[in-house]
């Protein structure tokens, strides 16, 4: 989708993917990122108390000084009392407006399932859905049984090709590949959907998990699990293979790219025939692959991490077939143990929830059925959802703010001092023709093709899988279709689509503190504002600004231009890049750029809008606060985060997005208006001097 998003941690989880396990997802190929990191599973709560004004004072640690760190004193007090849930990796302000989307859509759909509908109908389907996930005692009965179709093909297999042939056809399946594939957008034609590609092969969450020294622990702890893995299916000499499958993954990650290149969209934009594929990436059956994957008709393939493919393609080569067939059967039982018996769940939760995340607990089943119907059926519980949950003036409402937001992101490009006139007018054609979309989509996915059966759980997730895959598959070649959404209503979260040049808010993230109808303004521009400056912002960050007003990856920029841009975004990175998460691990600024620009814009652009909103009058002083402050606490408590160390460790290396942390006093330190309010001074910890502050739009 190309997506460029705000990413919360603790929105819906991805328990469904439409491309093969092992391989990078279509949106990801593409280069799209949430508002949130939205792998973290959500949490049970309740409404928060924001106080009369809208922001939740008692979460404030007043002995902290503002200067030394704004996220310490805005939320210190917060953190200090908040321990994260058992079945948790992180939690915060998102995760807690996710806990009662939840809990609204548990009652959506247990709702649907009381009323025993046929299964023809889309209340039938979520009640069978949900029911089927909630049979435990059918589910331990059956242990491994449903993936032995997948284990008889793996096992069937004789050679390489039919190794490849496995890999295109568990698109939409259970089972791993090397490269992935889907449809998306094509970045330099806007208006037609074409076929993408990237590599994959690898199951830790990065490359750095086998290359890294701090990370040689979860290494290890991995070769177990997939030894583990490997008896639990009756996989012949588990230890053995479990070695070689670390080994054959290793070097796939010596081969990849790192994952700040991945976000390049000029070096990931590279088409070919895949005609030309068996001379470029000799070794990998490429017409069976696309064959069996469903596009051996397509005569253009758009690569991304290019480079990559002749080395991963003989790694591929050289590796035996048995260890092959082994990984490909780790990789069924290991994307499938959700869907299995208690064993399963248990043996995967243990590896990938606590070792690699830090969680201590599973969640509960309920809240894991929510999450399959959510990722299964997303519009139909969706509309539901919108129906019952969703304010009709909330949309008229966010409609005005972001109108207000264009004003004042209008108000900043025109009077930037480093930009040329020539760049800034093409720049503003951009923001004039962003595309909004609030709440919902105009008209609703139908899901009368999807099959589900009450008593069929993982066949049930077979067909989703499918559903989404085929839905996807069949729009290759076609007109962009620019109505639909890349997440459902539900979703906690928002995004900057570049191919569409478009901002999307789904009628979940509308709620407090995000957007607060009985908050002081200053609250809300500081938070579902700088949610909209964000989303605004990434149509201009490092790589949101390649595509101009109509989505066309293209350079608009005078050299110039883009040179003094390019040598503000490096300053900026190199300041993260002296953020610290664990020993001997810190934030990537490379990587982090595109969401640590956007928070930047943010924060400016919400604050800006708050100025003019105020049309003039001076700003009210409430419980002690200015204007400018509340605006500033207001952002600083939508990020309102606790992470334990895995978790942060996993985010630094494998995330888009920068820890919660640095996402307020990352951005707040480059903004003249912070030193103002709050009196920051040389000597304070965050103290920048003016020349050293980052000044982009």
């Amino acid at each position: 989708m190309n997506l460029k998003t705000l990413c919360l941690a603790g929105a819906a989880a991805l328990a469904l993917s439409a491309g093969a396990a092992g391989a990078e997802p279509v949106d990801k190929l593409a280069g799209w990122e949430p508002l949130f990191d939205m792998s973290a599973a959500p949490a049970e709560g309740a409404p928060a108390d924001y106080g009369r004004w809208g922001f939740d004072a008692s979460g404030m640690e007043k002995a902290n000084k503002p200067g030394d760190s704004f996220f310490d004193f805005a939320n210190g007090g917060w953190y200090a009392r908040t321990e994260i849930p058992a079945d948790k990796s992180s939690y915060g302000v998102g995760s807690m407006v996710n806990d009662m989307t939840q809990v609204q859509l548990r009652s959506l759909i247990e709702a649907a399932g009381a009323k025993h509908a046929p299964v023809t109908t889309n209340d039938g389907k979520i009640g069978a859905l949900y029911n089927s996930f909630m049979d435990e005692a059918r589910i331990e009965k059956l242990d491994a049984a449903p993936i032995k179709p997948e284990l008889d093909a793996i096992r069937a297999a004789k050679n390489h090709t039919d190794i490849a042939r496995l890999m295109g056809r568990a698109n939409g399946g259970f089972g791993g590949s090397f490269f992935g594939v889907g449809v998306t957008p094509d970045q330099k034609d806007p208006n037609h959907y074409r076929l993408i590609s990237g590599t994959g092969g690898m199951s830790l969450p990065d490359r750095d998990y086998y290359l890294a020294a701090p990370f040689a622990p979860k290494k290890a702890a991995y070769r177990a699990y997939v030894a583990q893995m490997l008896g639990m299916i009756g996989w012949a000499e588990p230890e053995k293979h479990a070695d070689e499958i670390l080994a054959m993954e290793t070097k796939i990650a010596e081969a990849s790219w790192t994952r700040a290149e991945r976000r390049d969209r000029d070096k990931t934009y590279n088409p070919m025939k895949p005609s030309e594929l068996p001379a470029y990436a000799p070794g990998f059956d490429w017409g069976v692959y696309f064959d069996a994957a469903g596009f051996g008709k397509a005569d253009r393939v758009v690569l991304t991490t290019n480079t990559a493919y002749p080395k991963i393609a003989k790694i591929f080569a050289d590796t035996p077939v048995e260890t092959l067939q082994a990984w490909e059967a780790f990789r069924v039982a290991d994307e499938a143990a959700p869907y299995l018996s208690k064993r399963f769940v248990d043996a995967q939760f243990a590896f990938r929830g606590t070792t690699l995340s830090g969680a201590k607990e599973n969640r509960p089943r309920w809240k894991r059925g929510v999450s399959l119907v959510d990722g299964s059926l997303g519009e139909v519980v969706g509309k539901q959802y919108v129906a019952q949950y969703f304010p009709a003036d909330s949309k008229a409402k966010m409609d005005d703010l972001v109108k207000q937001l264009r004003v004042a992101l209008r108000h900043r490009i025109e009077n930037l001092t480093w930009m040329s006139p020539e760049t800034k007018a093409k720049a503003l054609y951009k923001l004039d023709k962003f595309g909004v979309k609030i709440g919902y989509p105009t008209k609703w996915r139908d899901y009368s093709a999807l099959q589900v059966d009450p008593t069929d759980l993982l066949g049930n997730v077979r067909r989703a899988n499918r559903f989404e895959w085929q839905y996807n598959h069949d729009k290759l070649d076609k007109v962009v279709d620019r109505e639909e959404w890349g997440m459902t209503p539900q979703t906690v979260n928002a995004y900057y689509n570049p191919v569409q040049n478009e901002i999307v808010f789904p009628a979940a993230i509308l709620q407090a503190p995000f957007f607060n109808p009985k908050a002081d303004m200053a609250i809300n521009f500081g938070g579902i504002g700088g949610v909209i400056g964000h989303e605004m912002t990434h149509g201009f960050d490092d790589q949101g600004r390649k595509s101009d007003g109509d989505g066309v990856l293209k350079d608009w920029w005078t050299a110039e231009d883009a040179a003094k841009f390019d040598a503000q975004a490096k300053k900026y990175g190199a300041q993260y890049d002296t953020y610290e998460v664990a020993p001997g691990v810190h934030v990537k600024g490379a990587q982090t750029m595109g969401e640590n620009i956007a928070d930047l814009g943010g924060v400016l652009i919400g604050l800006d809008a708050y100025h003019a909103w105020l049309k003039g009058q001076p700003a009210p002083v409430v419980d002690g606060f200015t204007g400018d402050q509340r605006v500033m606490l207001g952002w600083a408590q939508v990020w309102r985060q606790k992470a334990r160390p895995d978790a942060l460790m996993q985010q630094a290396t494998s995330d888009v997005h920068s820890p919660a942390r640095f996402r307020v006093d990352g951005p707040l330190r480059n903004v003249d208006a912070w030193y103002a309010a709050w009196g920051v001074k040389e000597g304070d910890k965050l103290y920048l001097k003016p020349e050293d502050r980052v000044k982009i739009w």
